[in-house]
């Protein structure tokens, strides 16, 4: 702040015209990132956008850090994150979508940005000569394609090849595009890929059912990778019931997903393993099980038809048995399973609170009971 002198104004302090100009521009060189993690603060948040605005070569406004200010809202999780240059704001708006710290985030235009006012100031749309690639956000990162279909599926162990990643995506139906991200110097998979799907009806249809699927030592996010997790309409959920099974049959039929999926309980199948149920002590007697097996198959019959109902007994001999204190239900249909699932996941039984999974239909079926 400075004054004019006496007789100018009086003594009305007056903002410097470069004060002046930055706040005129502020609303155009502010770009909001939301969906950000917990563990974001100021500094992680301008030294990472500083960094990628110089990796893309998205810096116009000279040498030095591109972000100048960050504010975070922790409660809803998003940053307004303030450029040097009206420039540099437009050419970070094709951030959107990059990952930080394992998870998309989006980059938007704050919700006090003026169009017609910004026009007037400088470019509104990114370069397009922007080196991209840099940051894994490649022409291509979803086959060429942007826009709100483009699924992000993290969580990929960094062994998967490109193959066997595609192999389990188009269970849901043939892609438009894929990239999996690699790291530039090693050629190495950097643990996540981006996905749009021919038909764009099946997005939150595969992001639901691929979402939080264990494969390998790993845990899958799946979902749009400019918005959060959206849930299948309704109408969609026997189609998404149809492309669970059809992911469970490929496992039994013995392609790569067979050795993928590696933890029971991920994806839905005819089978249901019950734990928490009963305990090897009840199910020595011959009486005490005949009446478990009679109690547990009315109970089960009335979520669908129950084709077999299995509960391994332990040894007489005291060798250990297999799925002890498990109960395995296998239904006719993948529907009656996941009625029964929802039906008997957390219910309590003498004291105990029961957990269902589902179980690979061909481990049961060759009496693998240890899973």
């Amino acid at each position: 702040m400075f004054s004019l002198p006496t007789g100018q104004l009086g003594a009305l302090p007056v903002m410097p015209v470069q004060a002046m100009t930055q706040q005129a521009t502020r609303h155009a060189r502010r770009v909001y990132v939301g969906g950000l993690p917990p563990t974001a603060n100021e500094q992680s948040v301008a030294t990472f956008f500083s960094h990628v605005m110089s990796a893309i070569g998205g810096n116009t406004a000279g040498p030095g850090d591109a972000v100048v200010n960050v504010y975070i809202n922790h409660e809803k999780k998003f940053a307004f994150v303030e450029m040097r240059s009206v420039e540099e704001a437009s050419n970070a708006m094709a951030l959107d979508g990059i990952i930080f710290e394992g998870a998309p985030v989006k980059v938007r235009r704050p919700s006090d940005y003026n169009p017609s006012l910004a026009a007037t100031l400088g470019p509104s749309q990114p370069n397009p000569n922007l080196n991209l690639a840099a940051v894994g956000l490649t022409p291509g990162s979803a086959g060429g394609l942007e826009g709100p279909d483009r699924i992000f599926v993290g969580g990929l162990p960094y062994y998967f090849t490109e193959g066997q990643i595609r192999e389990l995506l188009e269970s849901f139906g043939p892609l438009r595009g894929f990239d999996l991200v690699k790291d530039r110097e090693t050629g190495n998979s950097k643990g996540y890929a981006f996905c749009v799907y021919q038909d764009l009806s099946v997005t939150d249809i595969a992001c639901a059912a691929l979402n939080g699927i264990k494969m390998g030592d790993k845990t899958l996010t799946v979902r749009r990778a400019n918005q959060g997790v959206t849930q299948p309409k309704p109408e969609q959920e026997s189609v998404l019931l149809h492309a669970q099974q059809q992911i469970a049959l490929q496992c039994v039929s013995g392609t790569h997903l067979q050795k993928l999926m590696l933890q029971p309980g991920t994806l839905a199948t005819k089978v249901l393993c019950l734990t928490q149920v009963v305990s090897a002590d009840e199910l020595r007697d011959d009486e005490d099980y005949a009446d478990i097996l009679e109690d547990m198959r009315l109970e089960c019959g009335k979520f669908g038809t129950l084709v077999n109902l299995v509960i391994p007994r332990p040894s007489p001999t005291g060798d250990p048995t297999p799925g002890v204190g498990k109960v395995f239900l296998e239904y006719a249909d993948v529907e009656s399973a996941n009625k029964a699932r929802q039906g008997l996941h957390g219910r309590r039984f003498g004291g105990n609170q029961v957990v269902a999974v589902f179980y690979p239909e061909n481990r049961f079926s060759q009496g693998d009971y240890d899973g």
